[in-house]
């Protein structure tokens, strides 16, 4: 083996043991565990296992067939885990219902195939067949991530609100695991090292990103922790819930440039006592705290304003987009504005 190609390999088994290494971090050693992790853990696990395959193939064309197989039936459980990461972030828990409906039946599909037409009886089979599937499986798991994100898609393609962290975090998840998907697919008619590669360039990038923006609090961990040694005591809570009736009585969320620093400066507290409050007593990002009175005043205004257009309540409700107003109203109520105005 030639220097190059052993370069080849190093990069890729590094990336595929760091990840695994990763991968048990996640899963067994930190403490203060969100449940969210266990999914990152496995998507890590998974992956590095089709890493490590994948380079070890590369240096030892004849590597045992079984191997083989076990780094392909890995490879299908990789878009699952994605999705279940996303979703378990982005709605902060997950039924187990439908954690065993996207693992459990794959999982048992592939054991039994395997079992039945193992790789090294039928390669063609899975190479013609079980191979693409798998991967285009992979591919739509990745479309039902960027589905459970396109609100902060939206958002990032209208460049009205800006991204917090771990929407960022979530982006960067979603693109990198799109990537190696590409390069496996791209790695089908170049090289097969490619895929391998294309995972340590992106996981050794999103380490840079976790380490260098260090917000491994509300990346990783419960959001609560970074507040739980600094409560609000009883008597600031009342006070803040009081001075945060003006919102509603200087109608604050009909501007649609507020922020989470003119909210707090209005009812003169810091913006992380604010946010605090938000998270811990109320449940609420800031985003869905004021989009829920700019609902309300929608639906005032859908009632009372027959003349009014749909999108000019969306703006006179505080709104700066007509496609933001849409989704805030359907998430908050179930129906679009103007299913909502039929109904009514």
């Amino acid at each position: 083996m030639d220097l190059g190609s052993q370069v080849l390999f190093l990069l890729s088994a590094f990336g595929g043991l760091n990840a695994l290494i990763l991968s048990v971090y996640f899963g067994i050693i930190a403490h203060k565990k969100k449940f969210s992790n266990w999914f990152l853990s496995l998507l890590l696990l998974v992956i590095s296992v089709r890493i490590l395959k994948s380079a070890f193939y590369y240096i030892i064309p004849n590597l045992a067939d079984s191997i083989i197989q076990i780094g392909l039936t890995a490879c299908s459980l990789i878009g699952p885990f994605l999705y279940l990461y996303i979703r378990s972030q982005i709605k902060n828990n997950i039924s187990t219902y439908i954690w065993i409906l996207n693992i459990l039946p794959y999982l048992a599909v592939l054991l039994i195939v395997g079992w039945e037409y193992p790789y090294w009886s039928y390669k063609e089979l899975w190479s013609k067949t079980l191979v693409p599937l798998i991967y285009l499986q992979w591919i739509i798991y990745i479309v039902l991530a960027v589905y459970l994100l396109k609100d902060v898609f939206r958002r990032l393609y209208s460049r009205k609100d800006s991204l917090n962290d771990r929407e960022k975090w979530f982006l960067n998840i979603v693109a990198g695991i799109f990537i190696i998907w590409f390069a496996y697919v791209l790695g089908s008619y170049v090289s097969y090292i490619v895929g391998a590669l294309s995972f340590s360039f992106v996981f050794y990038l999103l380490i840079l990103l976790w380490v260098f923006k260090n917000k491994h609090n509300s990346l990783f961990f419960e959001n609560k922790s970074s507040y739980e040694d600094k409560a609000i005591d009883e008597e600031q809570l009342e006070q803040i819930t009081k001075k945060l009736k003006v919102v509603e009585e200087k109608k604050l969320y009909q501007n649609s440039d507020l922020k989470l620093a003119d909210l707090a400066q209005e009812i003169n507290i810091s913006t992380h006592i604010l946010s605090q409050y938000l998270n811990d007593n109320l449940g609420k990002s800031f985003s869905l705290y004021i989009n829920e009175f700019r609902i309300e005043e929608a639906k005032r205004l859908l009632h009372s304003k027959h003349n009014y257009t749909i999108e000019a309540i969306g703006y006179e409700s505080g709104f700066n987009t007509k496609s933001t107003f849409f989704s805030a109203f359907k998430k908050i109520t179930g129906l679009t504005p103007s299913g909502y105005k039929n109904k009514v």
